[in-house]
């Protein structure tokens, strides 16, 4: 099994809703069973709390139900237990990588929009997705939109990794 996990603040915004983005487009690729999509916060300002509700509305619009989500924040042994990390914004990949116990875990680490081809060539620090916690649902749809440019670059580095495997 290929293991991700979408990390951001508080794990109640962007994260959940790339990881539920995520999920479906790998089932939609024939990976369900191959793959799977975990998320936290590298905070845990919002642990136990349920997705926020104009993240689960955005979500809802997409077929995405996302009841049964709560917060969590990351845990160091998730280093090595998971394939691919991918931070949402330029905070959360300086903070796993000052984290990560050893350069296999430091590798692991990406920019979730690393894999969008118009942000590429970038630095990590213009990959970012914003908070969109401090708007309104139009700062949703932003996120789902950048969310949604970077998933079939993902879906394509899964499939590399497992037939490299």
């Amino acid at each position: 099994m290929y293991r991700i996990i979408t990390v951001c603040t508080g794990n109640i915004c962007r994260s959940p809703m790339a990881q539920y983005v995520l999920t479906k487009a790998l089932a939609e690729a024939g990976l369900a069973a191959r793959a799977t999509v975990d998320s936290a916060g590298t905070s845990n300002w919002e642990a136990g709390r349920p997705i926020d509700e104009r993240a689960a509305a955005r979500l809802k619009l997409g077929g995405l139900p996302s009841t049964g989500h709560r917060a969590r924040q990351f845990l160091p042994a998730w280093y090595r237990e998971r394939d691919l990390i991918l931070a949402l914004d330029i905070d959360h990949y300086e903070q796993l990588r000052a984290d990560a116990p050893d350069e296999d875990s430091l590798a692991k680490v990406r920019m979730f929009r690393s894999f969008d081809p118009a942000l590429a060539d970038k630095e990590p620090a213009a990959q970012g997705i914003y908070d969109p916690w401090f708007g309104d649902e139009a700062d949703f749809e932003a996120s789902w939109d950048m969310i949604s440019g970077a998933v079939p670059g993902i879906v394509q580095h899964v499939r590399a990794a497992l037939a490299a495997r």
